[in-house]
């Protein structure tokens, strides 16, 4: 478990920290899809790009299999065993899970390659055609956008310090993991908590249409009165979390 979660923490880093990169393009101009599909697809320009796209799909799928074995076994710290920490565990998996499934899908070149709007959009209009799948769509959006409130809440909390193995780090390390974590968890945060807003919103107007993937959600701070400086400076942070998630994969306690 412990390689398991190792590996899976720098899979994430590489995989937001490609993601940042490609929304700052965005902002200045560039029609790169800033999402996962986007990701794995400027892994695969680089040499080796097949082998590199199978170690990230294999890393998060090991970061859903961590996380299964906290909700089943608990998690590390005095708090572990509690039912809340074992539920969210269990959700945490379950995203994981979905997300591996995806990347490992694009790998073998099947149904994964296609964008994070289409599929939001999909995924919508399907469960708006269910019965109550009005509702069900607003509650999950109000579940991604509270989760998106929850990240930024922690992180300026600074709550990912009592996983953090304080006695092998420098003074100097601790600083700079606490700048990463604190303005990349916001940015984070701020990503989910508007792509929930998305899904309420197509949920309020039956409209399938309104729920937004990773790409359309970063290309919306654009749009905002801030303009693209907006973007780029969620991107700053999003590819900073991605550096946060690769010194969880050296300094975090599993």
């Amino acid at each position: 478990m412990d390689a398991a979660a190792r590996w899976g923490l720098a899979a994430r880093g590489v995989l937001y920290v490609l993601v940042g990169l490609l929304a700052l393009r965005l902002a200045f101009g560039s029609g790169e899809q800033a999402d996962n599909g986007g990701a794995l697809r400027e892994l695969g320009r680089q040499p080796f790009g097949a082998f590199l796209i199978w170690a990230v799909g294999i890393g998060i799928a090991g970061l859903a299999l961590w996380r299964l074995s906290e909700a089943l076994f608990g998690a590390a710290g005095p708090d572990g065993r509690k039912a809340r920490k074992r539920a969210m565990s269990a959700g945490r998996a379950v995203f994981y899970g979905f997300m591996a499934y995806s990347m490992i899908s694009f790998a073998i070149k099947d149904q994964g390659s296609g964008s994070s709007d289409k599929k939001s959009r999909d995924v919508t209009a399907d469960a708006l055609g269910w019965p109550a799948g009005q509702w069900l769509v607003g509650i999950a959006g109000l579940v991604i956008a509270g989760a998106g409130v929850w990240i930024v809440v922690q992180a300026v909390r600074r709550s990912f310090h009592k996983h953090l193995k304080h006695a092998q780090m420098s003074r100097r390390t601790r600083k700079v993991i606490d700048v990463l974590g604190v303005v990349g968890g916001v940015a984070r945060g701020a990503l989910f908590a508007v792509a929930g807003v998305f899904a309420v919103q197509a949920a309020l107007d039956y409209d399938a249409s309104q729920a937004k993937g990773m790409d359309d959600t970063l290309r919306s701070f654009a749009d905002t009165p801030a303009g693209p400086w907006l973007l780029a400076a969620i991107a700053v942070g999003l590819v900073l979390f991605g550096v946060f998630s690769l010194a969880l994969a050296r300094w975090r306690r599993v």
